[in-house]
This record gives C-alpha cells, sequence and structure tokens, in this order.
C-alpha cells in the first residue's frame, strides 16, 4: 500500500491566516488523499477552527516579533529556537513530505525547522504587502506563491485560496435561491428584507461597531436588515428590531448567501471571500500597519465593485448613508454586482494544492 502523501500546513492566529490554510487542505484531501496536519498555537482561533474542519492540530509556542527594544526582544532568538525544536519534532512525527505556511506566528518556525530538515516548503502570501516571516521563508528557500503582484515576495502569483462552497458566483440562480433560504431559516431573518452583513473579521472591530449603532435606525428604517459579527472580545450591542447580532459566525458561506452588501475590514481573506461571492461591499481598511488592507481591496473598488470609507472617516450618518444609497437603489445595487463578479477569483486552493502534491512527489 501507498503511504498517504503527508503535509503540514502552517496559518495560525486570525482567520486571515488560518482559511487558506485550511482551503489548501480541504483541496489536498479531496485531490490527492493527503493527510494533512495543521500547525498552531494555544492563543489562536485554529483550535476552534481546525478541529471543527476535521484535522489534526499540532501546537507549538507562538513567536511574535516585539515591535519595540526591551527583554523581550532579547529573548527573541531563545524563543524561537525553542519553537522551531518543537516543530521539528511535529514534522518528524508526521513524517511530513512537505509543508506550506502563509503567514501568522507559526509560520517562521515552520520555514526553518523545514529548511533543517531538508523538507521542501512554500510560502505563500495573502496580503498585498509581505510580510517579514514570508520574506524569511523565501529568503530560507522556500517557494513564493502570492495572492496578487507585487506584494515584495518572490513567486507566481496564485491569488487567495477559498473554500468552494463561498464561490456564491459560481452557483446557479435556483443554486443561490437555496443556500439564501438556509441561511435565512439559520440566522432568522426576513426573506423579504434585504440583508446588510457587517464584520469586523475574526476579531471584530470596534469602530465598525460604533458607527453600526449609529447606523442601525436609520438601516433598518428602510426596510432593510442587519446581520452583524461584533467580535467575541467585543460586548454585544444593543440592537434595535431588524438587527440581528453574533460574537463570531460560523457559517460564512450562508451569510454571504444571504447578504446584499457587506461592511467590513479588508484583510485579503475577507478581500477574497466577499469577491469571489459575487457582492458588493463597503471596505473599511485597518487603519493600523503599512496600508496592505487598502491595497488588498483597491482592484475591486477600481473595478467598480465596491466602495472604501477610510476609519477616521467612518460615523454612523455616513455609514447609514452610503449602506441606504446603495440597498435603496437597485440600478446601482445591480452595477456593483456585476463589476464585483467581473473581478472574480479563480481556484487558487486547487492550483496550491497541485503545486504541493506534484513537488511532493518529485522529491
Amino acid at each position: 500500500m501507498n503511504t498517504p502523501l503527508s503535509v503540514v500546513v502552517a496559518g495560525g492566529g486570525t482567520a486571515g491566516h488560518i482559511e487558506p490554510a485550511l482551503a489548501v487542505a480541504d483541496a489536498l484531501r479531496s485531490r490527492h488523499g493527503a493527510r494533512v496536519t495543521a500547525l498552531g498555537t494555544a492563543r489562536g482561533l485554529e483550535q476552534e477552527l481546525v478541529p471543527a474542519r476535521g484535522y489534526e492540530l499540532a501546537l507549538i509556542d507562538p513567536v511574535p516579533v516585539p515591535r519595540k527594544p526591551g527583554m523581550d526582544l532579547l529573548r527573541l532568538p531563545m524563543r524561537v529556537r525553542h519553537a522551531v525544536g518543537q516543530t521539528v519534532d511535529i514534522l518528524r512525527e508526521v513524517d511530513a513530505d512537505v509543508l506550506i505556511g502563509f503567514g501568522g506566528y507559526v509560520a517562521a518556525p515552520a520555514y526553518l525547522a523545514a529548511r533543517r530538515l531538508g523538507i521542501p516548503f512554500f510560502v505563500h502570501e495573502a496580503n498585498a504587502r509581505a510580510g517579514l516571516a514570508n520574506k524569511l521563508g523565501v529568503w530560507c528557500g522556500g517557494t513564493g506563491l502570492n495572492a496578487v503582484a507585487d506584494s515584495g515576495l518572490r513567486g507566481e502569483v496564485v491569488g487567495v485560496p477559498i473554500r468552494p462552497g463561498l464561490a456564491g458566483a459560481e452557483l446557479s440562480e435556483s443554486g443561490r435561491a437555496a443556500r439564501r433560504a438556509q441561511a435565512v431559516a439559520r440566522f432568522g431573518l426576513d426573506p423579504e428584507k434585504k440583508t446588510l452583513l457587517v464584520t469586523g473579521g475574526s476579531q471584530g472591530s470596534a469602530s465598525i461597531n460604533r458607527a453600526l449603532t449609529g447606523a442601525a435606525p436609520a438601516i433598518t428604517g428602510a426596510g432593510h436588515q442587519i446581520l452583524h459579527a461584533h467580535g467575541r472580545k467585543n460586548a454585544a450591542p444593543e440592537t434595535c428590531e431588524g438587527w440581528h447580532t453574533l460574537p463570531y459566525i460560523e457559517a460564512m458561506d450562508l451569510a454571504l448567501a444571504v447578504a446584499d452588501l457587506v461592511v467590513c475590514r479588508a484583510g485579503a481573506m475577507t478581500v477574497a471571500e466577499v469577491t469571489a461571492s459575487g457582492l458588493p461591499a463597503i471596505y473599511v481598511p485597518l487603519p493600523h500597519g503599512n496600508g496592505e488592507q487598502e491595497l488588498n481591496a483597491r482592484p475591486v473598488i477600481d473595478a467598480g465593485g465596491a466602495e472604501l470609507i477610510r476609519d477616521a472617516d467612518l460615523t454612523g450618518d455616513i455609514l447609514a448613508e452610503r449602506v441606504t444609497e446603495i440597498l435603496g437603489d437597485d440600478d446601482r445595487h445591480a452595477r456593483l454586482v456585476t463589476a464585483t463578479r467581473g473581478s472574480g477569483l479563480g481556484h487558487a486552493a486547487e492550483t496550491i494544492a497541485d503545486l504541493v502534491a506534484d513537488t511532493a512527489h518529485t522529491n
């Protein structure tokens, strides 16, 4: 009997790192019969998301890079060495044939451990600007894969891997109607009303939540309803009729199926999922970091499929005005949908899975 292909995916921390890793894992399992082990830490969302998708989760200590000089920075080499040793043990235990990393706290130890053992590895960069861990991975000999061109990471452009169930733009009209009906039942929504989906990502967004508190009465008063993921670390807001809240939306495929418009941050995974679903969006990029979130959203905005509100400009009045204008104008909404679907994504998860499998079989 042939031993199944053993692949380790490293993408712990936030859903933006975990979901693309699991999308590739799904493709590796379905297309190549691979045994996939996910590498993560005890502090990330992977503790919930990975087992729920049916994969083994192996934990190492997180290695965040301190942003300021101090004792934490002095301890960094020791922490890296320890995490690399933990990862080496895991790679040996699962007899890994190949590794692929997606950034986050576990990525750098994973790349260094794979290099130490001589295991081929890939580095996927989802953002418009590559992070330090992924740049390190390519410098150490990993094969770079990019979501978009000009990220600063050497390697080909393959797109962002997403779960097949999120590609709602590819469904037939009857298929979309069936998914919408399922979502209405799950979330307790009114099937006759247009739905605004609001999410701040896996951690939620305090500024989006504040703006929505001011905007919700006008939005629901215009005859629309709101499905809102406020984030587990944020307090649930006091809602009005037609405003449905959850700490976190696990069935995001259904949330996107019922949505007519999305208000959200502009993480690479979020933009990819919303675009692949064929939905117009109002993006509110995270104001921190190196500006990559606005860059993530810029292609679909420039294509006419989404709009932008900068975080510093976000107020309840502005949000209510934008949302009600789009949902209240069927022609404008249809133009946004058409532009979004015209800028849609390919099948990155399958492409990456095939690259990983081919590399493993030739080594």
